[in-house]
């Protein structure tokens, strides 16, 4: 049996036939819609799209899984508030089983995203795991006994709001000193330029030449690397704000698995040695209590399907 898994995000509905391994074996894709009604269109003109060039019908189906960004009640399969499209309290499950006499479940994007490693991906080995997710901001997701916990009113595992600084920098939620202004990618970028304006000579200027606009969240990783002594700074602070958030997060849950995703992952084990190094000498854990895992997320661009078809499962 396949399941469809749908990744709703803010540029594209990407849609893709799950086989039960967790490879996508046919896939679709459509620009984001500017409506809640247009974008459930194109899902269900997709989801038949697919069926058909596979020669299949929704008996041949266990669901249809959804992963979306927002604020997301996963138990009524609503769509409570996705800001960047406008939607508020969108039925979502419900205007998809009008044209699919299936099990319908949705979920947060970065909830789904830990799932499908945690079924599929580099943790599928592991009961309990926490995935966070390095992008433009931070998203997170706990899995516990293999299944996913969100919270009550599915609000829960927001680890990028977290306080990590008392007083510290603004946060878009509203809040001061949240992981996501510390940890995100988007705060490695703003860490790296203030250092090349403290630094006019790093090797950070020569890797963006010499527009400091073209930094991105591998220029302090790569100069450092070249043994760039500011890039060095930056990546060593950035790595302690990390480790600080890992060390909270193992000292609440104590995962077996601890996942990096986003953009920021990319560099592997090149990242993650330097947080296991932090969590070795400032964890107490470490010392009296089983080792979490330090892993890449490894379904990459796929988590989102593959991570909604998860849900089904």
């Amino acid at each position: 049996m396949y399941t469809i898994g749908v990744d709703i995000g803010g540029m594209s509905i990407k849609i893709g036939l799950v086989d039960e391994t967790g490879k996508i074996v046919a896939r679709s894709r459509v620009k984001t819609a500017d409506t809640a009604a247009q974008g459930v269109n194109d899902i269900v003109i997709h989801i038949n799209k697919i069926l058909e060039e596979n020669k299949l019908d929704v008996k041949d189906i266990n669901g249809i899984g959804v992963g979306c960004p927002g604020a997301v009640d996963s138990a009524t399969g609503t769509v409570v508030c996705l800001p960047n499209l406008g939607w508020e309290n969108v039925p979502l499950a419900d205007m998809i089983k009008k044209s699919f006499d299936t099990n319908v479940k949705i979920s947060n994007d970065a909830n789904v995203a830990a799932l499908g490693e945690a079924i599929y991906g580099v943790a599928k080995d592991y009961n309990s795991s926490v995935m966070i997710t390095l992008g433009t901001g931070v998203g997170g997701g706990i899995i516990i006994d293999k299944k996913l916990f969100e919270g009550g009113w599915s609000r829960g595992a927001e680890l990028g709001h977290v306080t990590l600084i008392m007083n510290g920098e603004p946060c878009t939620c509203g809040r001061y000193g949240c992981v996501e202004c510390y940890c995100s990618a988007t705060a490695l970028m703003k860490q790296t330029r203030e250092k090349m304006l403290e630094n006019k000579d790093s090797k950070m200027w020569e890797y963006v030449g010499g527009d400091i606009e073209n930094v991105d969240g591998k220029t302090a990783f790569e100069c450092s690397k070249l043994g760039d002594n500011a890039a060095t700074e930056v990546v060593d602070t950035y790595v302690s704000y990390l480790g600080e958030c890992a060390l909270n997060i193992f000292n609440v849950f104590r995962p077996e698995a601890f996942i990096f995703g986003g953009g920021v992952s990319a560099q592997g084990e090149y990242l993650n040695d330097k947080v296991r190094a932090y969590c070795e000498k400032f964890d107490y854990g470490y010392k009296n209590a089983p080792r979490t895992k330090i892993l890449t997320a490894t379904l990459g661009n796929d988590a989102g399907i593959i991570g909604a078809a998860a849900l089904i499962k």
